[in-house]
């Protein structure tokens, strides 16, 4: 009687091809990264462009029109764009396995569910991190380039400049990872995706910064950190008792990363016998 050889065990790098080869095969989402990069690009270069007609050199505080420049760079209707498109996919690259039943399939052939979520999380990872980097960067440099004739134009070897690139670029994975647990836990596309947009876009709106421990709340959410990140200076805002700070910002990135991947993988190990 001839025994059937047990199939090799798949390497973490055959889970990390077979995802990026899932995810290219979506159609959409080339023409979503790029259209979405394109019109984040021109919605920065507009606010460029304004503000280099309407500048006169030697007006204002350096440091306000230092950052009156970074802000042109990426500002935070661009910000909504990406963080938008980055929670979206997130959401609908769990989600739609879900509503085609491909999970069932993927999950067959894996049995390791917490590899197969990893693996997922690391390819969506990488592509939004380069959304964020090409999104991010070259909107800095060419809103920079039409500011740079008025004297306001920022250098990215500036540790406040490379702040600001840094924070819009990452923002985009992290959004992306809080749409990927969404998602996981929702298991349905739309109700992801809105599940995504209320916890992002939404729910910083009912949090204000009057109390200690509604601004610890509001400091711990993703899109507040990232406003935080991209103030380089704190000159013409609003004072108040309990203001975020830099090093908080950034952990925020880090735990809403963290937290998001670890959840989804204990959900999707725990849910899917």
């Amino acid at each position: 009687m001839s025994t059937a050889t047990p199939l090799p065990r798949p390497r973490f790098g055959d889970l990390l091809g077979a995802e990026w080869l899932k995810f290219r095969s979506l159609r959409s989402i080339p023409w979503v990264l790029g259209l979405g990069t394109l019109v984040i690009v021109a919605a920065n270069l507009k606010a460029a462009q304004y503000t280099h007609d309407h500048f006169t050199p030697g007006d204002g505080d350096p440091a306000v029109m230092a950052q009156v420049a970074l802000n042109d760079s990426f500002h935070s209707g661009s910000a909504d764009i990406l963080m938008l498109i980055a929670g979206g996919l997130g959401a609908t690259v769990i989600a739609g396995e879900y509503a085609t039943g491909l999970i069932r399939t993927t999950l067959a052939a894996v049995p390791d569910r917490r590899a197969v979520l990893l693996a997922k999380a690391g390819v969506l990872t990488a592509v939004m991190l380069g959304f964020g980097v090409v999104s991010a960067g070259v909107s800095f440099g060419l809103t920079q380039a039409i500011l740079a004739d008025r004297g306001i134009g920022q250098s990215i070897t500036d540790p406040t400049a490379l702040r600001y690139v840094s924070a819009a670029a990452l923002f985009a994975p992290v959004c992306a990872l809080v749409g990927l647990c969404l998602g996981t836990l929702i298991r349905h596309s739309a109700g992801a995706v809105v599940g995504t947009v209320v916890v992002l876009f939404f729910l910083p709106s009912f949090v204000t910064e009057r109390y200690r421990w509604t601004a610890d709340v509001l400091h711990a959410l993703p899109l507040p950190a990232w406003q935080r990140l991209a103030r380089t200076t704190l000159a013409g805002l609003r004072p108040t008792e309990y203001p975020a700070t830099v090093a908080g910002s950034w952990t925020t990135y880090a735990v809403w990363s963290l937290a998001s991947v670890v959840i989804a993988t204990v959900v999707i190990q725990r849910r899917d016998h």
